[in-house]
């Protein structure tokens, strides 16, 4: 199957199907990321408000402004609404700050992180993972998806975001914004890779004409420093690159590990979002469109799908989140 270098969404606007991850990547990382990214070829770029990372992000972005390299025309920028500022009063403030830190007038797409809404417990906005003394996670317990979805539309309205989509939705959580849609989500952002394929979420988004974009499509490796800075041990993680089946249809293309597990979610018309720092995994990940998997490939790689057991990402780190009402990552197959 061939594979475009975009994928057209239900608005009209041109997707690019490879676009840099920023979750986990510091801000002193940051200009090297996207230096290097933007000299390879990559002109999408994901964050969200509560990476942490979005004035580093801006201020490189600004650089390349400013140098006439590039315009802000051809870069697709994505961020994201962060869980406790799920209510439709706080959308657009939370949108501006992220503007005002991207030092952009707009976003390409923008996104509510996730269907759980969270209650601040301080005045500080950078909390987005705020805890009551008992260590539980401040849960918003009445939640309204299609309130906050409609604050969302008015994003795109008054143009501070050319579309709008969603993260780790599932597939009633679709269905429950698309009943009450004026603007359809462009996308929805999970966890896919060749282990959690996600079938029946993407049989929905593509009834819907909404696009599928993968995040950790090569596990996501490096989310161990993640639990380890509030004191945890990361649960098991999926060691997709070591995969004796991927190794071999690698060897057979002369690629990668890594690119083979991309190229195959490219294959399934999937956008993939792989995040690093390292240059020469950047350059790497990148390099996806001078090889092609054949149906031998694809149907080994596709056996490897474990289903609901492939899920690794479900939040449980943060102790009492499966408690709100809208706690998203249930068994759906």
């Amino acid at each position: 199957m061939s594979v475009r270098d975009h994928i057209l969404l239900n608005n009209s606007l041109k997707f690019p199907v490879i676009g840099l991850g920023t979750w986990q990547a510091e801000p002193s990382e940051i200009k090297t990321a996207i230096d290097t990214a933007l000299e390879v070829g990559y002109r999408h770029i994901d964050t969200a408000f509560s990476y942490m990372n979005e004035e580093a992000i801006g201020d490189t972005l600004q650089e390349w402004f400013n140098s006439k390299k590039l315009k802000r025309g051809d870069l697709f920028i994505t961020t994201k609404l962060p869980m406790p500022a799920v209510r439709p009063e706080d959308v657009e403030p939370y949108l501006r700050e992220s503007l005002k830190r991207l030092k952009l007038k707009y976003v390409d797409l923008y996104l509510i992180h996730c269907p759980i809404g969270l209650k601040p417990v301080d005045d500080n906005v950078n909390n987005t993972f705020p805890t009551l003394p008992d260590g539980t996670v401040s849960l918003d317990p009445v939640t309204d998806l299609p309130a906050t979805w409609k604050a969302m539309e008015a994003q795109v309205d008054n143009g501070l975001a050319k579309s709008i989509g969603v993260s780790n939705f599932n597939c009633v959580q679709i269905e429950k914004i698309v009943r009450h849609a004026r603007i359809l989500p462009v996308t929805d952002q999970v966890e896919l890779h060749v282990e959690f394929m996600q079938k029946p979420l993407r049989a929905l988004c593509k009834l819907h004409n909404i696009v599928v974009t993968a995040y950790a499509p090569i596990g996501s490796p490096g989310r161990t420093k993640f639990y380890a800075a509030r004191g945890q041990k990361a649960p098991p993680i999926p060691c997709l690159i070591h995969n004796p089946l991927v190794g071999e249809v690698a060897k057979k293309h002369n690629k990668s590990n890594a690119q083979v597990l991309l190229r195959h979610l490219l294959q399934h018309g999937l956008v993939v979002i792989p995040k690093s720092c390292n240059p020469k995994r950047i350059k790497e990940n990148f390099q996806l469109m001078d090889f092609q998997l054949d149906s031998e490939d694809m149907k080994k790689l596709d056996s490897l799908d474990k289903g609901a057991k492939g899920r690794t990402f479900d939040f449980l780190l943060f102790k009492g989140i499966d408690q709100h009402p809208e706690y998203p990552f249930v068994d759906e197959y």
